[in-house]
């Protein structure tokens, strides 16, 4: 099992940076992907960004890149999800995962998720 835990999430104005946290814990995810998932009211979950645990190759979703940027700090067990020049629409719920495969970027290869943590920014 992988323990996820988010934090990082509030509230702030459109412009404003952000930066989420993923604590992770339980069997080690050295093969694994982690990866940043986010979910507007109504809407389907959307791939933010990835990166593999072992070599730190970054895969991102089109909205993002060129504003944010996942990192890990392995040492720490955490990946960090730096969000820059926020916009309206990247107000969501964001997950952290987990996927026992490389280049995960869809929802369906994660296996262990995260209770979301939530991003508000106002206009």
């Amino acid at each position: 099992q992988v323990q996820l835990v988010e934090s990082g999430g509030g509230l702030v104005q459109a412009g404003d940076s952000l930066k989420l946290s993923c604590a992770v814990s339980g069997r080690s995810v050295s093969t694994f992907t982690v990866g940043w998932f986010r979910q507007a009211p109504g809407q389907e979950r959307e791939f933010v960004a990835a990166i593999t645990w072992q070599y730190g190759s970054t895969y991102y979703g089109d909205s993002v890149k060129g504003r944010f940027t996942i990192s890990r700090d392995n040492p720490r067990n955490r990946v960090y999800l730096q969000m820059n020049s926020l916009e309206a629409e990247d107000a969501a719920d964001y997950y952290c995962a987990a996927a026992p495969v490389r280049d995960a970027n869809s929802a369906a290869d994660y296996r262990y998720w995260g209770q979301g943590t939530q991003v508000t920014v106002s206009s």
